[in-house]
């Protein structure tokens, strides 16, 4: 299919190399420039250079293999070079490299959110003062203030705090989100935490004046939605769909949204720009003759990208804003263009912009789902003939919906393990309440505050959401209306991902051969998960979780699996730490015991502060505890000390097992206890196999 018509997408394939370099940059862990690296680019690039002067005298219209020969590798340098040039631990002057910095003078780079009264934001770090000098430094540094003046800070004030930061914890338990990956692609590689009297502020008015007035104006729009609705969760709701403003949507309702497949929505993406160009293109349509379409072209794109800066600017609303400029410019200039020529100059400037958006799951994800729209969208729509106009309408808009979810299905199971099996139907209940709510939402953000007109908008969009909200619950309470627990390997998303692309394939060319490649793939991939299953329901082990502040351990028999924790499946640490550990480790029933609990399975035993689980035995102690000395049990394997218990000497010739709950004062005391001991305090979960 690429190879009919490469002719025809050259942008696509000059795009996949330096996608290439990109991600070779990215998953270079140590981050350092490769000095080959730029000699071989410059080399490679001259040689490009000089073949060109030379065409039509070597008469290389022969060769044209030569430059292929040449760009692949030149495009696949220039992404690896130039990303690590954007890492920011590469840089010379980045902050982390003061070790004897005091204080630091940073500016508030991004709207504050506010959570539990809790601002955090990001902040570009200026300079460094170690009290005898001041340094000029750079980097990103997100911070959070525990103080409740702080809550009106405000993009673009200047601070002035001390030089206490640490860089983020990576996951210590299976399956437990990569935070500190997560945070180093957005270019953040410390954080910070201030109470009350550890900042002063400076200045104001240090930031991107366009963007400051953007923000300024999106919190005027959105205390203008709140005045004219009353319901909080059609607030919430309007401000995340319209403006992009999602600190005040709760967390059921996203589940809701993205358990029914309906999540894209949230974001503010290329379909609310689709909405605000039809809007635009219907106002404009009077200037349609060659002197007024450059006029209509420029009101048009400003409009556009005046909406994309106020929404942040989201990889979603970039796409759309430069595709659609690409499209208006070839249009008023009479310059047909490939869409997917298109969608692929855009990710060159978004990526040329910041090579580490190739790791944003909303870049992937909308990428994925334009392109799985134009290439698959009318290969499925041509599955079926409807005579009837309503009805073609409405497969016409199942394609679509199949496409994109076909084009992003390995990604989303690979990113949130879940998949709405009614999506179709979630996205046709949407399409007439999004229209409505961004049409009716637009209108009141732009009229002026007029008490009839503005009031009756509001209603109009405050009932459009509600409605929008029944259904979707609705379909969320359907039998089986979201698939769960789905965990592949990167080498499953890969597989997963070839499959998808040879069925594609073969509806667009009924290829033998690509029939029998999916066969093979899909055969291979059943293969894959049977023998993880297998391996996993044969499998017993005990997991002793790092939960911070928290206490988990969990007993896997099979499938089977009992959890001993201080915690409810409610709360935010069992969620974050302990449910992606059970998931991930196919633990499908399990049972919670508080540690003062007493329970006989065939498998597992425990009584008091002693548990047997296989060959091994272990003993609990925690503050709950009804005796603190091994006394007279025999044959423990492992004692388990947290809640910075009492213990004695009893326990010296076992190996100790150090909760991260308790006091660096206790850790530093029990380790001279034992020489066997394992720290689970800024450590990794520790896993023992029980057979």
């Amino acid at each position: 299919m690429i190879t009919r018509h490469r002719g025809e997408i050259p942008v696509v394939l000059l795009l996949l190399p330096f996608i290439a370099g990109i991600a070779c940059a990215i998953w270079n862990t140590d981050g350092q420039p490769y000095p080959w690296a730029v000699a071989l680019l410059v080399l490679l690039a001259t040689a490009f250079i000089l073949l060109n002067l030379a065409y039509q005298s070597l008469r290389l219209y022969h060769y044209r293999w030569i430059g292929t020969l040449l760009i692949i590798p030149i495009l696949f340098l220039t992404g690896l070079l130039f990303t690590l040039s954007r890492n920011e631990l590469n840089h010379a002057d980045h902050f982390s490299r003061q070790q004897a910095a005091k204080y630091l003078l940073v500016n508030i780079n991004s709207e504050p959110s506010v959570k539990n009264d809790v601002p955090r934001f990001t902040a570009d770090v200026l300079g460094a003062y170690d009290g005898k000098a001041y340094y000029f430094t750079s980097g990103t540094l997100l911070i959070s203030i525990k103080d409740k003046l702080a809550t009106n800070l405000f993009y673009g004030e200047q601070l002035l705090i001390p030089a206490n930061y640490s860089a983020p914890d990576p996951p210590f338990n299976p399956g437990e989100f990569n935070y500190k990956q997560y945070l180093a692609n957005k270019h953040i590689h410390q954080q910070a935490y201030l109470y009350p009297g550890q900042y002063r502020v400076l200045g104001s008015g240090k930031g991107n004046k366009l963007i400051s007035y953007a923000l300024q104006t999106r919190q005027k729009l959105v205390d203008k939605l709140r005045h004219n609705m009353k319901d909080t969760t059609a607030i919430a709701v309007a401000s995340t769909l319209i403006l992009g403003y999602k600190a005040d949507l709760s967390a059921d309702v996203m589940q809701t949204y993205a358990k029914t497949g309906t999540i894209h929505i949230l974001s503010v993406s290329g379909g609310h720009v689709a909405i605000l160009l039809g809007l635009l293109v219907y106002i404009l349509g009077f200037l349609h003759n060659k002197r007024t379409r450059v006029f209509k072209a420029v009101i048009i794109l400003s409009v556009i990208w005046a909406y994309a800066i106020l929404t942040g600017l989201s990889p979603a609303v970039c796409r759309a804003a430069v595709m659609i400029t690409l499209i208006i410019a070839g249009k008023t200039y009479s310059r047909q263009l490939n869409s997917l020529n298109l969608l692929a100059v855009s990710a060159f400037v978004l990526l040329l912009y910041d090579p580490y958006l190739l790791t944003d799951v909303g870049f992937q994800l909308s990428y994925l789902a334009v392109a799985g729209i134009l290439i698959l969208q009318p290969v499925i729509y041509n599955l079926l003939s409807v005579k009837n106009k309503w009805l073609d309408k409405l497969w016409l808009a199942c394609s679509v919906s199949i496409a994109a979810q076909v084009a992003t299905f390995p990604l989303s199971i690979f990113y949130f393990h879940q998949f709405p099996a009614y999506f179709i139907i979630s996205n046709l209940l949407i399409v007439l309440p999004v229209g409505l709510i961004m049409y009716a939402g637009l209108l009141l953000l732009v009229l002026p505050q007029w008490p009839l007109v503005s009031q009756s908008l509001g209603w109009v969009l405050e009932k459009s959401i509600l409605m929008m909200n029944r259904m979707l619950t609705f379909v969320e309470q359907l039998p089986f209306a979201s698939i769960n627990k789905l965990w592949i390997s990167r080498m499953e998303l890969l597989l997963l991902s070839c499959i998808v692309i040879m069925v594609a394939y073969f509806l667009y060319s009924k290829s033998k051969r690509a029939f029998i490649a999916t066969a093979v793939g899909c055969l291979v991939l059943f293969t894959s998960f049977s023998v993880r299953k297998i391996s996993a329901d044969n499998k017993n082990m005990v997991v002793f979780l790092n939960a911070r502040k928290q206490q988990a351990i969990v007993f896997k028999h099979g499938e089977k699996g009992i959890v001993i924790t201080n915690m409810k499946p409610t709360d935010k640490a069992f969620t974050y730490s302990v449910q992606p550990c059970l998931d991930s480790m196919q633990i499908e029933d399990y049972r919670l015991l508080p540690f003062t609990a007493d329970v006989r399975k065939p498998y597992f035993l425990k009584k008091d502060a002693l548990v047997v689980f296989g060959t091994k035995k272990f003993l609990l102690l925690n503050d709950s505890s009804r005796f603190k000395s091994i006394g007279s049990y025999k044959g423990i394997n492992y004692a388990y000390f947290s809640d910075n218990v009492l213990v004695d000497s009893s326990v010296s010739h076992l190996p100790l097992i150090i909760s991260a709950n308790n006091s660096e004062r206790y850790i530093e005391k029990v380790q001279t206890l034992s020489n066997k001991n394992y720290i689970l305090k800024r450590n990794k979960a520790l896993l023992l196999i029980s057979n």
